[in-house]
């Protein structure tokens, strides 16, 4: 197994293809793909490369090879499949797959900027797959979550790995365009991994990310339209210790020059990535958006 592994690395390789949906390099991506063609579980690690590979499993090896080079099609949309601060969770194209940097913050609870013991509500606006509602679930047992998003196809999927895991009674999924459906309700952590990408930005994008829903990723031409909405509307729904925890990418300098006056808080990301910005309520209050 080992060397179907480094046999796909250096097809992926002179491919040329893009990485950035899940795995950052050839490496990890043949892995991913040929773990999950063989059946196997990446907690076997190394020890599973002196594995044999029947034929029927090399050959849906090739075939999702052959697929993610041809087609420029991310590999979570091939295997269907993403994992995001621990969960494996159900992915397609009616979903950007789920790879924001806020997932280390939700496996850390969000520490140090509230005490975990006192949130009971938490609030995703723009779900997509669920990923970041879930995971947050998982990591305050003891809060109710809603997760909202106006695409009925995105909130399709989200209910999916909501069954899947098994948290139905904690977390409540809502056809929503921003707060419309929350109006009056109040939340400890509103977050968001919004649409952030500008126009210009969204003409240059790689292949691979002309699969992934418009909605989930434009967003203006200077790609703060979501972030202005979050803006207009999050303060009336955050408790008064709540926090307002936001991604927005590359679009992190054009933020600073469009807010100079918010005090915005960028949390380290040990794992990598970035441009994840945090502000408290009281922020919010003292600042004229």
């Amino acid at each position: 197994m080992g060397a179907a592994i480094g046999r796909c690395e250096r097809a992926l390789r002179r491919a040329r293809v893009h990485f950035g949906h899940g795995t950052e390099n050839a490496r990890d991506e043949a892995a991913e793909l040929v773990f999950f063609a063989a059946g196997l579980g990446h907690e076997l690690g190394a020890g599973a490369y002196s594995k044999r590979l029947t034929a029927l499993r090399t050959e849906r090896i090739n075939a999702l090879l052959g697929r993610r080079i041809a087609e420029r099609i991310p590999l979570p949309y091939l295997t269907h499949r993403a994992f995001f601060a621990g969960l494996e969770l159900y992915v397609d194209e009616r979903v950007l797959v789920p790879r924001s940097p806020i997932a280390e913050l939700v496996l850390q609870r969000f520490q140090p900027w509230v005490n975990a013991r006192r949130v009971h509500r938490i609030l995703d606006v723009g779900t997509g797959s669920g990923a970041i509602a879930l995971a947050s679930a998982m990591a305050f047992p003891k809060a109710r979550v809603d997760a909202v998003d106006v695409s009925v196809a995105a909130l399709q999927v989200a209910r999916r790995n909501l069954r899947r895991l098994n948290l139905e009674k904690r977390v409540t999924m809502l056809r929503s365009n921003y707060f419309d459906a929350v109006e009056g309700r109040r939340y400890d952590i509103i977050v968001s991994n919004p649409p952030y990408v500008g126009g210009a930005e969204m003409r240059a994008l790689p292949r691979e990310y002309r699969h992934e829903p418009r909605l989930g990723l434009a967003s203006g031409a200077d790609g703060l339209d979501a972030v202005r909405a979050i803006f207009a509307a999050a303060r009336r729904h955050l408790s008064r210790d709540g926090i307002l925890v936001v991604e927005v990418g590359n679009t992190e300098d054009t933020l600073l020059r469009t807010f100079p006056r918010l005090p915005f808080v960028w949390p380290e990301i040990a794992m990598g990535g970035g441009g994840v910005f945090l502000l408290r309520a009281a922020d919010l209050d003292a600042v004229a958006i």
